[in-house]
């Protein structure tokens, strides 16, 4: 099964959808942080997309779809982008496919 988490900040309020599991087309969700515009986004790895374009395949070579920096990573699923503190998971949750 495959649900998407909001995660917020206690420090700052910022908050993020985080996708877990995969999809309907085998995809899956990942999030990364953008030390550029300090944020987390989302980028799909995977499923069907990945065997039309390999680039999708993992997250190397990943740009932030936000402002396009190259400089991103995964993110560690605790570390607020804006202000540095601890984010923790909601019990906001929905399905995704």
């Amino acid at each position: 099964m495959a649900w998407k988490h909001t995660y917020r900040c206690n420090n700052c309020g910022y908050s993020a959808e985080v996708y877990e599991g995969r999809g309907h087309f085998r995809q899956k969700i990942s999030a990364i942080y953008c030390p550029e515009c300090s944020s987390i986004q989302n980028i799909v790895v995977g499923g069907i997309i990945a065997d039309v374009a390999p680039s999708f395949s993992s997250e190397v070579g990943r740009l932030c779809p936000k402002c396009g920096n190259d400089n991103i990573r995964l993110w560690d699923m605790h570390t607020c982008p804006k202000c540095q503190s601890q984010m923790q998971k909601t019990d906001e949750k929905e399905f995704w496919t």
